[in-house]
């Protein structure tokens, strides 16, 4: 019998040994034992104790005598409910007492210095080849520690399972080994779906070559470490996620598989795109101020008669540029009450459009028709920067860049759309660009899409650009 089957079969059964079995486990199995983890010791048939590993005089505290100590090398017994146990009466004396194993008996241990260790006993006797009792094997296992153990394994296990964060493990083949309620909340899928699952399922076709990567970084036991990228829900949505990946190691440090951390970062992708987009229409916005300020002195010096007629007409568009311009700065809703009145669609025309009427002194160059709609706050906003944008074009390229030309701004219900049509007649003559991939465009497009729940189109006709602009008459009012 080889030496591991050996010791096997004296922790299980009560086993019969002969001369120079007794010998093989005195002397060669030693060394085997003081490396094990678990506390083990022998004792011969009276109970002295003739050897003990490392790990059980840790668990005693205390190192007791070959020889000379008996049935328990620890300093005072108790059983569970505190009473004293002698050691004549713990489970290895009853096992050489009774010559039978005792399985998982429970007992406390107390150390010199006082702390008190609860522990199972697997005491087996040993017998020679008559069937004479030659002594016991004796394994304590550590039940506060075992107990340690389990609370943090389930602490741990609560902590994931209660993640926001999608948490999931995977082998080396990338198969699915766990999944918490953070990835079903995540992916959609439930982990019975998912669990023996290829982890591929949540990587769309373009990002394929994605995971034999990462499946490389963890086989060289390297952690992937907020990698952002981009996978796929059950129904086929895509999501954008903020990824963690580190090793699972096994017994000796082998790495078994991955954990993986996936975050869901798609609101903070929108704000970071929302603030490109603002800092990019600040820049948008600085320049056509320059612009329209310079068509302001141009075509003010066009129809004053006197420079102090000139400066008078500059500052007064001016300052009509500057309430335009205010009327696009974001309004906090939760500010105090009376602070800012509720601003209608007509009026809003009028303020945005102000700076560019009367420019060439020819009287209203500006013409406003159709029934009229309270705004909300994010509604202001968006139409003031859209009404800048058509009335800066305008002034750079179209109507108000001619003193003749005139805009009339019409407004109509349809349905439940509220609609604005916006005609410039008598400028330069128009054409339509090849391409509306400009910032102006850019900004136009999300505005209506994204906040204005409408549509855009417009018409370069020979006499000048038709716009018709078609939005939600509830989003405009909420």
């Amino acid at each position: 019998m080889r030496q591991g089957s050996l010791i096997e079969a004296n922790l299980m059964n009560g086993h019969r040994l002969s001369a120079a079995e007794r010998m093989g486990v005195d002397t060669q199995s030693d060394e085997l034992l003081r490396a094990l983890p678990t506390a083990i010791y022998r004792t011969d048939a009276e109970g002295r104790i003739t050897f003990y590993n490392d790990a059980a005089a840790a668990l005693w505290g205390c190192r007791p005598e070959l020889g000379e100590s008996e049935f328990c090398g620890s300093w005072k017994l108790y059983w569970p409910d505190g009473s004293p146990l002698p050691h004549d009466e713990c489970p290895m004396a009853i096992a050489l007492k009774e010559k039978r194993a005792i399985r998982g008996m429970e007992a406390i241990a107390e150390r010199p210095d006082g702390t008190r260790i609860p522990f199972l006993a697997y005491p087996t006797p040993l017998f020679d080849e008559n069937g004479d009792l030659i002594g016991a094997v004796n394994l304590l296992a550590d039940i506060e520690t075992s107990r340690q153990v389990e609370q943090a394994s389930r602490h741990y296990a609560a902590i994931i399972e209660s993640s926001e964060d999608a948490i999931l493990a995977k082998d080396l083949n990338g198969v699915i080994q766990s999944w918490n309620r953070g990835a079903e909340r995540l992916f959609g899928y439930t982990a019975e779906e998912a669990i023996g699952q290829l982890v591929t399922l949540l990587i769309p076709a373009d990002r394929c070559n994605e995971e034999p990567m990462i499946l490389d970084c963890i086989r060289r036991g390297e952690r992937i470490e907020h990698y952002e990228t981009v996978r796929q829900r059950k129904d086929g949505t895509l999501i954008d996620i903020s990824l963690t990946v580190s090793p699972i190691r096994g017994r000796g440090g082998k790495i078994i598989g991955a954990s993986k951390i996936a975050r869901d970062i798609t609101d903070r992708k929108r704000a970071q795109e929302w603030r490109d987009l603002m800092l990019r229409e600040m820049n948008h916005r600085i320049k056509n101020l320059f612009a329209i300020s310079n068509s302001v002195v141009s075509l003010s010096a066009y129809s004053a008669k006197t420079p102090k007629e000139m400066a008078a007409s500059v500052g007064e568009r001016l300052s009509a540029l500057s309430r335009a311009h205010a009327l696009t700065l974001w309004r906090d809703p939760g500010a105090a009450l009376g602070v800012d009145r509720p601003t209608t669609l007509h009026a809003l025309v009028r303020t945005v459009l102000s700076p560019y009427d009367h420019l060439a002194g020819n009287g209203a160059r500006v013409t406003i028709s159709g029934p009229d709609i309270i705004l909300s706050f994010a509604a202001v906003t968006s139409l003031a920067l859209l009404l800048q944008e058509f009335a800066t074009n305008a002034a750079k390229y179209g109507a108000m860049s001619s003193p003749s030309g005139t805009v009339d701004v019409a407004t109509f219900q349809e349905d439940d759309k509220f609609v604005l049509t916006w005609t410039e007649r008598g400028g330069p003559a128009v054409t339509e660009p090849e391409e509306l991939h400009g910032f102006g465009s850019l900004l136009s497009r999300m505005m209506i899409a994204g906040h204005l729940d409408g549509k855009i189109s417009r018409d370069w006709r020979p006499e000048g650009l038709a716009i018709r602009l078609s939005m939600s008459a509830a989003g405009l009012s909420e």
